[in-house]
């Protein structure tokens, strides 16, 4: 108990410092005199989003982390694609999965009217993501702010820098390492997989046609298998068919996805893939075992998540439609 005391507590305090040591680029209460509600009005609007649709709580954890994967924290992803360009949105890895862009203009509109031209929509994005954990039952955190918008979406930088759901548990790492994560930290934010759902899609080879011998992959329980073949019938193309991404317990109130994990249902080849090295693997364990210390590191995790190639100062703008760049 001394033990696990101690952990939590060395977790907090890297917490405390990851958000103090972006104070140079980035400040708690940025907002504090220029628009003090902003926090609460976009922690209202996730509140409402929620009601109306659970699901969007995930969406918008991964649409903080599908912008900060792709050119940094800079709002990138909520811009719409035109005749001349395709944004990010529109890839395959972002279109039909990523949601909750409704949330963000709403919280956005209110803020324009509140207080206009202030308010990034990086900012929102970087907000809603962690009020949809809090809400989800994971803990809360500072979230340091001042992130300016980007002015550039390309469909073509999603295809590198976003980690598709086929990796093995090496090119993970490597992907992660990319964006100045530990391999440790990436087991972390995989634990985001604890909620949501995924698309049939994006892992039916696993159940149908997983290699040249066998057509289910080996590593999933037999019984999960069954299941996922009940809900993604093969060689179906319905854009609609979902499942979750965890099966045992939904939510950030428990460790559930890595519990899942060791019972061989990891969902995608990348959760999966976590036992097939000695250190991931033993990380798994250790956040099955102790749900307490994920959600700190988690925390710290996206905290260093949130600050990846921020734009400040005069870099950027600050869009009054997070879906159109300033004219």
């Amino acid at each position: 108990m001394r033990a696990r005391k101690l952990t939590c507590a060395s977790i907090t305090l890297t917490v405390v410092l990851l958000c103090q040591s972006v104070h140079s680029q980035l400040q708690v209460g940025f907002y504090g005199n220029a628009c003090g509600s902003a926090e609460t009005i976009v922690k209202d609007e996730v509140r409402k989003g929620f009601y109306r649709d659970q699901g969007v709580a995930a969406g918008l954890v991964r649409l903080h982390f599908h912008d900060c994967f792709v050119k940094g924290c800079d709002g990138s992803v909520l811009i719409d694609s035109t005749p001349g360009n395709l944004a990010e949105k529109d890839s395959p890895a972002n279109d039909p999965s990523l949601r909750g862009y409704e949330v963000i203009d709403s919280a956005k509109a209110r803020l324009e009217a509140m207080c206009k031209g202030v308010v990034s929509c990086a900012d929102i994005v970087a907000f809603a993501a962690r009020d949809s954990i809090v809400i989800t039952g994971g803990l809360g955190y500072e979230v340091p702010a001042g992130r300016r918008d980007g002015r550039i979406s390309q469909v073509s930088e999603t295809f590198t820098n976003l980690p598709p759901p086929t990796l093995n548990v090496d090119r993970l790492t490597q992907a992660f390492a990319k964006k100045g994560f530990t391999q440790e930290e990436m087991v972390t934010l995989t634990g985001a997989h604890t909620i949501g759902r995924s698309h049939c899609t994006s892992f039916s080879e696993r159940l149908y046609n997983f290699n040249g011998t066998t057509s289910q992959d080996p590593s999933l329980d037999p019984m999960y298998v069954a299941q996922l073949k009940q809900k993604c019938p093969q060689g179906s193309k319905n854009p609609n068919l979902v499942v979750p991404m965890n099966s045992d317990c939904p939510g950030f109130g428990d460790a559930g996805y890595y519990r899942g994990i060791l019972a061989n249902r990891g969902l995608f080849t990348s959760d999966q893939t976590l036992l097939a090295n000695a250190a991931t693997a033993n990380q798994v364990i250790k956040n099955a075992r102790n749900p307490q210390a994920w959600r700190l590191k988690f925390a710290a995790a996206m905290l260093k998540m949130g600050q990846l190639d921020v734009l400040t100062g005069n870099a950027g703008e600050i869009r009054t439609n997070c879906r159109v760049i300033n004219s």
